[in-house]
């Protein structure tokens, strides 16, 4: 077991390290000049040239690329001009180009937001999702099993900012249970912070649920299919023990991995739905650093977001193996 998390660990950090690279090549692709969006439209030449010597913008790319290594791992000192220097501990991911807010600080103040969207989330994809994958195994055939799959193929079909405007308008512009949603944290006011978040959490556990019904209807009706199943029934257990006890099992690894790799993705890939809801999260972060260009902003949100994706990865193959111990002997 011990092997098997050290791989994994070691392929964690060549993707982290194989997706800064991306990051940076497509940055330097695409159009635009950050020390000019840096020093504002009315900065002349002259100005501008102060900022790109600054920012180490007249360094190649190569050399930019390997000071933010060396950021990460043991930090760095930048020009803040008129002489000040600005020292970024490890791990420094630098200071935005537009605001000199430091990467680091802004990620971890717009973490929360997230991490509260996406756990929501996940409580009630499984909630729903799980449990409608049950009863459609266990309903299989009947008019329940029909309906809950019309339902699930809706939620399926629906694209996530679709659902949630037409969430806004019915829940509350027109019966008006709930207010327009503003993120509150939860340090501030946990009551509000829930009562806030529950109409997000919702958009995204129901349009993600449909995909843990089909997982875990799939694999409940494999389970109910093997022989020790119908050995259990031969003696007579009954089929609520055998579904309860047994089948379940059966469903709970592949959700078990399936639920921590959407969990990871959901870090970064809200973004739609922090936006519709005007939550400050990453993804909000990430779409307003690209629009101006700002590179330690983009690079920064984008590590944040693969380490999340790429941790999250790595748990699941960890609980994967500890259900079936096969896995780890791969």
């Amino acid at each position: 077991m011990t092997r098997f998390v050290l791989k994994r660990l070691g392929g964690a950090v060549l993707v982290l390290l194989a997706l800064s690279v991306i990051v940076y090549a497509l940055f330097y692709l695409a159009p635009g000049d950050p020390a000019r969006l840096a020093c504002g439209e009315r900065c002349n030449p002259a100005q501008i040239a102060q900022v790109r010597e600054r920012l180490g913008l007249n360094d190649s790319v190569a050399v930019q690329y390997l000071h933010f290594l060396q950021g990460l791992l043991a930090g760095r000192d930048y020009s803040g001009g008129a002489g000040r220097v600005l020292h970024c501990d490890a791990p420094c991911l630098g200071f935005s180009y537009r605001s000199d807010q430091d990467v680091t600080a802004l990620i971890l103040d717009r973490l929360p937001a997230t991490l509260s969207l996406a756990l929501g989330a996940l409580v009630i994809w499984l909630v729903i999702g799980v449990g409608t994958g049950l009863l459609s195994a266990v309903r299989r055939g009947g008019f329940l099993e029909r309906a809950l799959t019309v339902v699930t193929l809706a939620a399926t079909g629906t694209p996530v900012f679709i659902l949630g405007l037409l969430l806004l308008m019915a829940v509350c512009a027109y019966l008006r249970w709930l207010p327009f949603p503003t993120y509150v944290p939860f340090g501030e006011d946990p009551e509000q912070w829930a009562w806030n978040l529950l109409l997000p959490w919702f958009t995204l556990g129901f349009y993600e649920s449909a995909k843990y019904a089909r997982v875990t209807r799939s694999a409940t009706l494999e389970t109910l299919a093997e022989d020790h199943i119908r050995t259990f029934r031969a003696y007579g257990v009954g089929e609520r023990a055998i579904v309860t006890r047994h089948a379940v099992r059966g469903a709970v690894a592949p959700v078990i991995a399936l639920s921590a790799v959407d969990f990871g993705t959901m870090i970064g890939g809200a973004v739609l739905t922090e936006s519709l809801f005007g939550i400050p999260g990453l993804g909000k972060t990430f779409i307003d650093g690209v629009r101006v260009v700002d590179l330690p902003v983009v690079v920064g949100v984008v590590l944040a977001i693969g380490a999340a994706v790429v941790a999250a990865g790595a748990v699941a193959d960890v609980l994967y193996a500890v259900a079936d111990r096969r896995v780890a002997l791969a």
